[in-house]
């Protein structure tokens, strides 16, 4: 009863030991095979919006190499040749009023930015896409841009870059 309750547990943690070493489980939501992709290159995302606030596009490109290369295990190169590049524009960075008072005032103000990508897979052609992206944030309108600006574009940068991420490297 020993020897065959010993062989079921041996047999168990074999069939687990092999079965971890063939599937891939990625936590981050990166869906990339390592044995192809080995690096990552970033073209800089100019600002072409009717607005243009000069911090956002340095805060943008970080955020977009940060996410890529801490959460992948992609080698960032200098080379438009790499196996996998991101190249863009932001297209859009813009003001709207969103709510209205009593007083025929807006009362909420929504920020609006919108990122074009081309995202180049020299590997496998037919993975490469463009995408276009936008997300925004509402702030009381009786707050100052200038104010909240960098919080609202730090916050608004993230979740484009989480989107840019998902439909790339996320594979969905």
């Amino acid at each position: 009863m020993k020897s065959s309750l010993a062989r079921i547990l041996f047999y168990s943690i074999a069939v687990m030991v092999l079965a971890q070493g063939c599937i891939s489980y990625k936590f981050n939501g990166a869906a990339i095979d390592y044995n192809k992709y080995k690096t990552v290159s970033f073209a800089n995302f100019p600002i072409r919006a009717a607005l243009v606030y000069p911090p956002l596009q340095q805060l943008f490109q970080n955020k977009l190499q940060d996410v890529v290369t801490q959460q992948t295990r992609l080698h960032q190169i200098d080379n438009p040749n790499s196996d996998l590049r991101f190249e863009g524009e932001i297209t859009n960075y813009s003001l709207s009023p969103q709510a209205v008072g009593d007083n025929a005032y807006a009362t909420r103000t929504r920020l609006t930015i919108a990122v074009r990508v081309k995202y180049i897979d020299n590997v496998n052609d037919a993975l490469s896409n463009d995408i276009s992206v936008s997300a925004y944030r509402d702030f009381d309108s009786n707050q100052l841009l200038i104010d909240v600006q960098d919080q609202l574009c730090e916050e608004i940068s993230t979740e484009l870059v989480d989107l840019i991420f998902n439909q790339t490297l996320g594979n969905w």
